[in-house]
C-alpha cells in the first residue's frame, strides 16, 4: 500500500531540515513506507541514519544504514529508540506508531525522560489524537498539561523549530 503524496512531501521536508540542523535519523531500520522516504531523504541530503530493528524483522532491514542495531524484541527496540534519540517525532502512521508514541508519553508523564516529543500533524491526521488528549486533560486523566508532554506541529519547520528550542 502506498501512502499519499502529501505525507511523502512533508516527510522529505522534515528529513532535509533534520540534516540542515545536524540531526541524525534514528528509525525502525526498514525499507518501507514513510520511514523509507525519511531514510532515503536524510541520506540524499548527506545525513546519517541509525536503524533499530528487531530479530523477527531483520531480513527486511535497510542494508546501507550508517548503523543498524538488531534488538531481540519490541520492548528492547523501543528502549533503544528512547536511549538513542534526542527528540521524538511522530509522523503519520498506523497502530505501531500509536503504540510507540503512547509509550513515550507514558514515560514522559512519569519523568523517565524529558525529551521533546513532536507530533507532525500533516493534514490534521492526528486531530482525533489531539482531541482525545484534550479530553483526557479536561476530565482529569492527565497529571501533566498536554503542552508539557508533547507539541503538535502542522509543518516540518514548526517541528524542527520546537526541537531546536527545546534542546
Amino acid at each position: 500500500m502506498e501512502v499519499g503524496e502529501k505525507y511523502v512531501k512533508e516527510a522529505k521536508k522534515l528529513a532535509k531540515l533534520m540534516v540542515e540542523n545536524d540531526y541524525d535519523l534514528v528509525w525502525g531500520g526498514t525499507n518501507k513506507g514513510l520511514m523509507k522516504v525519511m531514510a532515503d531523504s536524510v541520506q540524499k541530503a548527506g545525513g546519517r541514519i541509525i536503524g533499530i530493528t528487531m530479530e523477527m524483522l531483520k531480513d527486511d532491514r535497510r542494508l546501507n544504514a550508517n548503523k543498524m542495531i538488531i534488538a531481540k524484541d519490541l520492548p528492547e527496540r523501543k528502549a533503544l529508540f528512547l536511549k538513542r534519540s534526542s527528540a521524538i517525532v511522530l509522523l503519520v502512521g498506523g497502530i505501531g506508531s500509536l503504540d510507540e508514541i503512547t509509550e513515550i508519553l507514558e514515560y514522559k508523564k512519569h519523568n523517565i525522560h524529558n525529551k521533546p516529543v513532536v507530533v507532525l500533524n500533516t493534514d490534521s491526521f492526528y486531530k482525533g489524537l489531539k482531541n482525545q488528549l484534550i479530553r483526557m486533560e479536561k476530565d482529569g486523566f492527565l497529571p501533566k498539561k498536554i503542552n508539557d508532554l508533547l507539541f503538535f506541529a502542522d509543518t516540518p519547520k514548526e517541528a524542527i523549530g520546537f526541537i531546536n528550542k527545546s534542546l
